[in-house]
């Protein structure tokens, strides 16, 4: 049975396959309205939209536009056009746009069809248009294109002009006076032409306007020409003007009159422009406010309004709102239409193509496959396949892919004008293609080209067209593969996969897949090899000539093997194998070398272990013997990739493009930005490529540790490394297992604080990590065998590599142990550290701070000696009173600083002493055990504190036999005995002088005797005895020396008395005189110094004679005084001053020997020249002499 035959319409038939807007000629409505599908879709989309219609008919709204969404193709503007025939109550032939419906059961609603015949009853204007080609060229880079469209075609409806706002403005002003038909009867009569016909000529027929006008008597000949010069100046829209203008119309018109704009390709046109959506924003608010409903806005898009109004930082809530009715259009719908429009069969068809499915059933589902990715719709039974043979279902949807892709990508331009290319006409001219031909026949995809071929733009169609003219591609196959790469290359729903397109270019039931999808790959490497098709995985595309010439130049991009390699390394150490340490165990972290073919992913790697990949490029081919001795030698895990190039080859191509992209970037940018960024995605999908490439090989890459292969079940390649990389571990740190337990800071601060000494021989197994202990004590030795300490950074360095592995705080502890087991010394800046003299969290601070891990110094630590120990225990016992049983060198050490500090604090106080009497015996020996105590105590180093006492024993024995007497010196009452014995010896030389007394000397002397002594101690028991009798031989001479003196105080004072000679002076003087020589007197009484005593009497004869002076001043003022009351003294009038002279003082105590006359007389010489001398040349001066 022919194709041709098993229809119900002829398949040849005339069907328009552009639908546009504005064909109106009888025989095209006739066949849209008598062939349209109303499908379920459809159905459903007639009743929302006219039960909103029908709001404004019966009352206000305020939502009046209506959204029209569907891909290209989808029979959005077929659907407009119809919805104008409804809303016009258009007729033809006598048929009225419900008839069709009606008489072709079109609808079954009953409640629908009322709905139509409702809204076609009332008076309604149907504006219909294309709002592309309705605008001007230059129209959409103005805001207020949408509301000049919208006049423009407002204006056409009412038989205005369209292209010249400002003359419509005349018409409309004119028919609104009932002379607009007057007007083109006069300028037709003037002009000869009809007004329709001439307007647009506006520039060039001014003078038949004005004198229309004019003879009219609308106008004056001066109005008219002002008029027209000013008319196109002074005109200006505004579109609350224009809703304001729409409301008058509609008011002139009748009660409940419409207007209806049908907009087609809005969104299109606006193309997320948010100027002109504003635009159309208030145009559609403004006439929804101003109308109530009366005026209707219904507009088709590919996009549905949330996508086309989702414009970043602008509010276009309002215009959703406008549009409440929102009608989309699916492909299901589409499908549907085809197959009832086109596709319907005979009964006869139908039967025949049921038995054929049932037939060749599993022939069908074996043939028409596609890849896991695709999701493509196949035949669901023998209804389904009877339905839309001789084409398959997946071609409906697809085809709209491609549709809405070409119009995106590949478009000429043309169709914007001229309205959508159908798939309707699609399928049809497909199907006729075929006609001719019998059951069996499939329609391969690529036939579809050909009717879209005038749609595409040159960029495209030269590349088919050239390959149709290349005398290498000379199978029928290569062009229409070439069409079917170029029709899916941006359809992102199918991949250009081998196998779809095998199955894309079925053209029969009984197609021989295996042959024709080698026919595929064959001709698939012609088409790469002339540059027409690129391979990128298992995908191909499609090239223009600039992707071609771009693809060219990659190609030709040098790209270095330390490049590919380096690339390798990143996706794999980055991506794939994210950790950059081996995790062991939680505490346990190794780092491990990253290694390409021999090359490091990044510089300065110096682990012990690490994991070489090794590529199929590199530079030696090993065999399996040579890789096990390889991962012996190197200490690595060795992953040999299988030899497969496809992921180095594509990582090549990722290089190339990434070079090329940098080097002509700004340049594609500028000329070709769709296909940089083409190649950027290219770029990106190959490199994703690349990582599963290299995941899949190491998942089946042989791996070996340890001189041998490695059995790893594993598939994940991160786990697999892991595994390998436990292995080298276990061999490679073989030592960890020293480390039996997991220490902290705070186990490493535990152990110093402990007082107990954490010793092997005191604990018996109880400490841990004893192996790691021995091991490290042992590399102590050792460098202290070689006369070097060992800084802390070079034992972590050790002990972090193998074949130990062991983390800080593990070292930090082993230190910490061996240090509290005396087993090593600590030093810190030529210090050493002590736990006896350094605090210990200074200690943790040393060993666990990373400041001090270069500073901090190790070495064995030297036992002391026996004798050395003997020594310190006999000091101890000799210089502190203690005895010691322990012979633990810290134990030592520590007793004796600790006594030696409390020894040496008691010593500073007895020195204290010493300030206040610097003749206590004994200050010699504090001083010199003083500083040998304190030099034992700042002595940090065992060794040298234990050598130290043992050189200095004897010193330190005589310390103590020196130290005791002089403890009790100051403990008993020898100090104070020594003290009194010390007073006495200064009041006997105070008055040594004046002393001669024989016995009084002695006894000083056999005190002093005392005194004097280095060590006094045994003899200070004399003292007391010998104080007591100069006591009171003293006491006697004191006595005998002041009874004289006492006479002449007494003397000086009765001398003082008797000078108060008148009453006013008595009162003045007397009590304080006899206070100042009873004070002197009591001086004497009560002096214990015989010096002190016989100097009272010269402290007499100068209180004498103080006193005396004071009476003598005193009278003097007195005088003064008086003879100032009773007037001046005469000029011959001599006032005489007293002078108060003491003998004694004359002649400066001096002794004087009388043996003769001549001796008196020298002296009574020497007392005149004296008192001569105090008298001087003045007659005025009275010398009173106290003897």
């Amino acid at each position: 049975m022919r194709i041709l035959d098993m229809f119900v319409k002829p398949i040849d038939r005339d069907i328009k396959g552009v639908i546009k807007v504005g064909q109106a000629d009888e025989e095209n409505i006739i066949q849209e309205l008598d062939e349209y599908v109303v499908t379920r879709e459809l159905a459903k989309h007639f009743r929302d939209f006219f039960e909103s219609y029908k709001k404004s008919i019966s009352g206000h709204t305020d939502k009046m536009g209506v959204w029209i969404s569907g891909f290209f193709g989808s029979g959005k503007s077929h659907f407009l056009k119809i919805l104008s025939y409804l809303l016009e109550n258009k007729e033809v032939n006598g048929k009225k746009a419900i008839d069709f419906f009606i008489d072709g059961d079109k609808l079954e609603d009953s409640m629908v069809i009322a709905d139509i015949k409702l809204a076609g009853g009332i008076s309604t204007d149907v504006i219909l248009f294309n709002i592309d080609s309705k605008s001007e060229a230059s129209a959409k880079s103005n805001k207020d294109a949408i509301i000049e469209v919208f006049m423009k075609v407002f204006n056409e409806m009412q038989g205005f002009c369209g292209s010249l706002p400002f003359l419509a403005e005349m018409e409309r002003k004119l028919a609104e006076d009932g002379q607009f038909e007057h007007f083109k009867g006069k300028f037709a009569e003037i002009s000869g032409s009809a007004w329709e016909e001439s307007r647009e000529d506006y520039y060039f027929i001014k003078d038949e306007i004005i004198r229309s006008l004019s003879e009219l008597n609308i106008m004056s000949i001066d109005d008219a020409k002002n008029w027209c010069e000013q008319a196109v100046d002074t005109y200006s829209l505004s579109i609350e003007r224009f809703a304001d203008m729409v409301r008058k119309y509609c008011e002139r018109k009748g009660k409940n009159h419409h207007i209806v704009f049908l907009v087609d390709e809005i969104g299109q046109y606006i193309a997320g422009d948010t100027r002109l959506m504003l635009n159309l924003q208030t145009v559609v608010e403004d006439l929804g406010t101003a109308c109530g409903g009366n005026v209707w806005v219904i507009v088709t898009s590919q996009q549905d309004i949330d996508e086309v109004v989702s414009v970043k930082g602008n509010d276009f809530s309002k215009i959703q709102g406008r549009f409440d009715t929102r009608l989309s259009l699916s492909s299901a719908n589409v499908d549907e239409v085809i197959r009832k429009r086109i596709l319907a069969k005979t009964e006869t068809a139908m039967d025949t193509l049921r038995l054929l499915y049932d037939q060749k059933e599993a022939i069908l589902k074996n043939l028409i496959t596609f890849s896991d990715d695709a999701n493509k719709k196949l035949y669901k039974d023998r209804e389904e396949f009877a339905l839309v043979y001789p084409f398959i279902p997946y071609q409906f949807n697809l085809l709209g892919q491609v549709l809405t892709a070409i119009r995106v990508h590949g478009a000429s331009g043309k169709h914007l004008a001229e309205g959508e290319r159908s798939m309707i006409a699609l399928f049809k001219e497909a199907a006729m293609r075929f006609m001719n031909e019998s059951e069996g026949i499939l329609i391969p995809f690529s036939i579809f080209y050909d009717a879209l071929d005038k749609f595409i733009d040159h960029t495209h169609r030269i590349v088919i067209k050239q390959a149709e003219e290349n005398d290498k591609l000379v199978h029928p196959i290569d062009v229409e593969l070439l069409k079917v790469l170029f029709m899916i290359k941006y359809v992102k729903e199918i991949k250009a996969t081998v196998e779809n397109l095998t199955t894309l270019l079925l053209s029969k039931i009984d197609e021989d897949r295996i042959k024709l999808r080698k026919q595929v790959e064959d001709s698939l490497t012609r088409l790469i090899r002339q540059t027409l098709v690129q391979k990128s995985g298992d995908v191909y595309m499609f090239l223009t000539n600039e992707e071609q010439d771009i693809n060219k130049a990659i190609h030709n991009e040098n790209v270095e093997l330390g490049e590919i390699i380096n690339e390798v390394s990143g996706i794999i150490f980055q991506d794939l194998i994210k950790d950059q340490k081996f995790r062991y165990n939680a505490r346990y972290n190794f780092p491990y070398n990253q290694i390409i073919d021999g090359r490091y992913f990044k510089n300065s790697q110096s682990a012990d272990i690490g994991v070489h990949i090794i590529t199929p490029y590199h530079e030696t081919d090993f065999v399996p013997e040579q890789l096990m001795l390889q991962s012996s030698v190197e200490g690595n895990v060795l992953v040999h990739l299988p030899n497969d190039t496809t992921f180095l080859e594509e990582l090549t191509e990722v290089l190339k493009i990434g070079k090329y992209l940098t080097k002509q970037g700004v340049n594609l940018g500028k000329t070709h930005e769709t296909i940089r960024r083409a190649k950027e995605d290219e770029r990106i999908e190959k490199k994703q490529r690349v990582r599963i490439f290299l995941e899949e090989a190491i998942k089946h890459a042989d791996m070996y540790v340890n001189s041998g292969k490695a059995g790893i079940s594993s598939t994940d390649p991160a786990i697999r490394i892991n595994e390998a990389l436990e292995k080298l571990v276990k061999t490679k740190y073989n030592k960890l297992s020293y480390m039996e337990s997991a220490p902290t800071l705070i186990d490493v601060d535990s152990i110093l604080r402990n007082p107990d000494n954490l010793t092997f021989q005191n604990m018996g197994s109880a400490i841990p990590n004893r192996l790691a202990l021995e091991d490290m004590l042992g590399t102590i030795e050792l460098f202290s065998m070689r006369h070097s300490k060992m800084s802390m950074k070079s034992l972590m360095d050790r002990y972090s590599k193998a074949p130990y592995g062991f983390v800080e705080v593990d070292v930090q502890w082993l230190v910490a142990m061996l240090f509290k087991q005396g087993k090593i010394s600590l030093s810190v800046n030529s210090q050493n550290v002590s736990l006896v003299d350094t605090n210990i969290s200074d200690i943790v601070r040393y060993i666990t701070r990373r400041e001090y891990v270069d500073r901090l110094l190790l070495e064995k630590r030297e036992k002391a000696t026996e004798r050395q120990i003997k020594s310190v225990k006999e000091v101890m016992k000799d210089l502190f009173s203690m005895t010691v049983v322990s012979d633990e060198d810290d134990a030592l050490i520590k007793t004796f600083k600790a006594r030696g500090q409390s020894k040496v604090a008691e010593i500073e106080k007895l020195l204290v002493e010493y300030r206040v009497e610097s003749r206590f015996p004994g200050e010699d020996v504090l001083k010199k055990a003083k500083t040998l105590l304190r030099e034992i105590g700042d002595n940090n180093d065992p060794i040298s504190f234990f050598q130290f006492i043992d050189i200095h024993k004897d010193d330190l024995l005589d310390l103590a036999d020196g130290l005791a007497p002089i403890i009790a010196f100051f403990e008993n009452e020898q100090k104070s005995i020594f003290i009194r014995a010390l007073k006495y010896i200064d009041i006997f030389n105070n008055s040594k002088t004046y002393v001669v007394d024989k016995d009084l000397i002695a006894i000083v002397e056999s005190i002093k005797s005392v005194t004097d002594m280095t060590l006094p101690y045994s003899n200070i028991h004399k003292l007391p005895a010998l104080i007591d009798q100069f006591a009171k031989l003293h006491t006697s001479l004191l006595e005998k020396e002041a009874k004289p003196i006492l006479g002449e105080v007494e003397i000086d004072q009765n001398q003082v008395m008797d000078r108060l000679n008148n009453e006013s002076l008595a009162d003045k003087f007397k009590e304080q005189f006899a206070a100042r020589f009873t004070e002197l007197k009591n001086r004497l009484e009560h002096s214990n110094e015989v010096a002190a005593v016989k100097n009272i009497r010269h402290e007499s004869d100068a209180l004498k004679l103080r006193c005396l002076n004071e009476v003598a001043d005193y009278e003097k003022s007195m005088r003064a005084l008086l003879k100032e009351e009773q007037g001046k003294t005469s000029e011959t009038e001599v006032v005489k001053k007293f002078r108060n002279l003491s003998l004694r003082n004359i002649t400066m105590g001096k002794t004087v020997t009388i043996e003769k006359e001549k001796d008196i007389d020298e002296l009574l010489q020497s007392l005149k020249r004296l008192l001569m001398k105090e008298l001087g040349d003045h007659d005025d001066t009275v010398i009173n002499l106290l003897m």
